[in-house]
């Protein structure tokens, strides 16, 4: 099966400092690639780069490709709105808007042109549901998001973004501020969305990557060290830092 995203030579600047050198990497459909390694070491940065979430900051530059079903995504013609409709983000801190649990998941269908209230119903439902959130919501639409806990945040967070019908959902740390029962809720949610999407994961904590991913790439100092299917990653690493920042001798 050929991967749903491939990055071929990439790297990336902030001016420049050179943040993700030279890093090819295949992301397979339907699977959870987990992106572990040191605070500063690029894997966020080379997470932003797979929907060009980068190119709102000045003096970036990138080099190489990013192949979305064999398109290359930093060629002039790509529609980025289109992209990144593709190609969803689901940050670190919740960061619901200031309105209401309909209106959170409403607004990308709304600003993509979808108008029909029964039709936008029928969205904001199935995202909640698939977001396993709708049970806990369903009776209160219009209280504001923001007054949900971080969990439920993160979990409208992840129905907003399935709103927009993406095929890939690109998490940044996306547990990281939760308390572990949340934290157990966003794994268990990850795993039944790979049923319909491709995820990819960036996280600090070498037992939710080990948990919930197939594929887990190492990154130090702006370079992928290894990277292979998860079990491998974790018992049998080939590179001797692999094994170091697992076991927690660094890092």
């Amino acid at each position: 099966m050929d991967p749903k995203i491939e990055a071929k030579q990439l790297n990336f600047y902030y001016g420049k400092q050179h943040a993700v050198k030279n890093v090819t990497l295949n992301i397979r459909e339907h699977q959870i690639t987990a992106l572990i390694g040191p605070s500063g070491c690029g894997k966020s940065t080379f997470l932003r780069a797979l929907n060009r979430m980068n190119d709102i900051i000045p003096g970036a530059r990138v080099e190489g490709e990013v192949l979305l079903d064999k398109q290359n995504i930093y060629e002039h013609s790509v529609d980025v709105v289109e992209l990144r409709k593709r190609v969803g983000m689901v940050f670190q801190h919740p960061n619901p808007f200031p309105k209401s649990i309909f209106e959170n998941v409403a607004f990308g269908p709304k600003m993509l042109g979808q108008s029909r209230t029964t039709k936008l119903d029928e969205v904001v439902e199935k995202s909640l549901r698939a977001a396993a959130l709708w049970d806990e919501v369903k009776d209160n639409l219009n209280k504001s998001g923001l007054a949900l806990s971080g969990g439920q945040q993160q979990r409208l967070c992840i129905a907003r973004v399935l709103a927009v019908k993406p095929e890939v959902i690109l998490m940044d740390e996306p547990c990281s501020a939760l308390d572990p029962v949340s934290t157990l809720r966003i794994e268990e949610l990850m795993q039944e969305l790979t049923k319909n999407y491709t995820i990819v994961i960036v996280t600090h904590n070498m037992l939710q990557a080990a948990r919930v991913s197939q594929w887990t790439g190492f990154f130090l100092l702006g370079e992928m060290i290894e990277y292979g299917k998860t079990v491998d990653v974790f018992s049998r690493p080939r590179d001797k830092r692999t094994e170091d920042y697992i076991t927690g001798r660094f890092g």
